[in-house]
């Protein structure tokens, strides 16, 4: 594979044609000064050993020297060299609430909103750690698996919307179970879990998967997304954008749970949040916490390392101005001994 390290250093090329109109306009000058002395072609009689293809030779051999640098400027690097290194990390799964009930304007602009915001800010809080993401609402799936590709985890912040689950609900339970699942099968002391959820119309079995998950190593950490007066959904219809109704017709209003996700941090050995305390503040203490949990050491191979050849680039374009320099402008050979009439002298 072959790649630039500067590749922005070949706008230095156009100095090439500029090069060039400098060289034709001298050239041009010369003629002319030349001209003023007698006819063009006796002119060249008289000076036999001046020769114009030599001079034609040595810029050819300049120019070719100032393109060599130039690229050798930019450095030209060929290979990828994957090299083995050791880093040391916990695996953190984000488990992010899809529920309608995220919709809620209690804070503002919306729960889902500030959640995104929130969840953006704490994978860049955590990016020496691996990471994956479960979205759940009325059931949970798999968004991406343990990875270092943080990329990939902002992408599914950025796009998460309860469009993506049809079911409504909030499957907390299913969540930690599809979460406990994803981690490695050796993996038993180097886990955490984050919940980024409002706690609304939670399962009762989320406090028994909470447990089961803890005697397998897991740490459970949950963040409530909302406010306890709660406040009415906002969904689309028709175009439009209404309040959630019930059956009689009333809006919904939902409010934040903080109780059930009290009692689920307790359950998972870990900590509740709220976000009102503010987002920095929430990502400051998580990432404290796992900071000191017991990391695990595991191998990556990822990093790609290029052999820069700048100098072979250099190299040949100081040896071109070298035989440039010693390069004689005038000609050798038998036109040295003839006489201006073309007899041999």
């Amino acid at each position: 594979m072959l790649q630039l390290e500067h590749p922005a250093h070949l706008y230095a090329l156009a100095l090439l044609p500029l090069l060039g109109l400098f060289f034709w306009a001298a050239w041009t000058a010369r003629r002319r000064a030349i001209g003023r002395f007698g006819n063009h072609s006796l002119m060249q009689q008289l000076m036999p050993q001046v020769s114009r293809y030599r001079q034609y030779l040595k810029f050819g051999l300049l120019m070719l020297a100032v393109a060599l640098l130039v690229v050798g400027w930019a450095n030209p690097q060929y290979g990828a060299k994957l090299q083995k290194y050791k880093r040391k990390s916990v695996d953190v799964i984000l488990a992010f609430d899809l529920s309608q009930s995220m919709l809620a304007t209690d804070i503002t602009p919306s729960r889902l909103e500030r959640a995104r915001r929130f969840g953006q800010e704490l994978v860049e809080g955590l990016r020496s750690e691996r990471l994956g993401m479960v979205v759940f609402a009325g059931s949970a799936f798999l968004q991406s698996p343990i990875t270092t590709d943080y990329n990939a985890i902002q992408l599914s912040l950025r796009s998460a919307s309860p469009d993506m689950i049809g079911n409504q609900g909030t499957a907390i339970a299913e969540a930690i179970e599809l979460a406990e699942e994803s981690f490695e099968d050796n993996n038993k002391s180097h886990k955490a879990l984050i919940i980024i959820t409002d706690g609304e119309n939670h399962e009762e079995e989320a406090l028994a998967a909470a447990q089961a998950a803890v005697d397998k190593g897991l740490i459970i950490y949950t963040v409530g997304v909302g406010t306890a007066e709660g406040g009415f959904i906002t969904i689309r219809q028709n175009g439009r954008e209404v309040y959630k109704r019930d059956k009689q017709g009333s809006p919904v209003r939902s409010r934040l749970n903080e109780k059930v996700l009290e009692d689920l941090a307790d359950a998972g050995n870990g900590n509740y949040f709220n976000l009102a305390a503010g987002s920095d503040a929430v990502v400051d203490a998580l990432k404290d916490r796992i900071d000191k949990m017991e990391k695990r050491a595991f191998e990556q191979r990822s990093f790609s390392e290029f052999e820069s050849s700048f100098q072979w680039f250099v190299g040949v374009a100081l040896l071109l101005l070298i035989v440039e320099f010693l390069l004689p402008y005038r000609s050798s050979g038998k036109r040295r001994n003839e006489s201006l009439f073309g007899e041999n002298v």
